[in-house]
């Protein structure tokens, strides 16, 4: 029970990172994201991407644009945004960072 709750921190502490770094990639719908994060293991249930999207976007990490679809109603594409993309830089170092520590940690054990 207490690492099934620690492995979900982690999940979403690095959710809204690599839900950036896929949308740094260029244009991209929605479902696309999910079916990257479901790949990766990072998504269970479609219904915490969304959120997670609208509040990218009013914080000014993200926009939109439509786009026609041939096989049903428009298509929501979302882009980084350049305050996105500094964002995104920064948690680029804070991984780094995180994933040496860790590194160095297990090794610190292993000794």
């Amino acid at each position: 029970m207490i690492a099934e709750n620690t492995q979900t921190q982690m999940r979403k502490g690095i959710l809204e990172y690599c839900v950036l770094s896929i949308i740094s990639r260029g244009e991209i719908y929605a479902s696309d994201i999910i079916a990257e994060l479901r790949s990766a293991k990072l998504l269970v249930v479609e219904g915490t991407l969304y959120p997670l999207l609208t509040r990218l976007k009013n914080n000014g990490l993200l926009s939109y644009n439509w786009v026609e679809s041939t096989s049903g109603p428009p298509r929501k594409y979302y882009t980084l945004t350049e305050v996105g993309k500094d964002i995104l830089s920064q948690l680029d170092q804070t991984w780094q960072e995180l994933a040496y520590a860790v590194g160095v940690s297990q090794e610190g054990a292993k000794s």
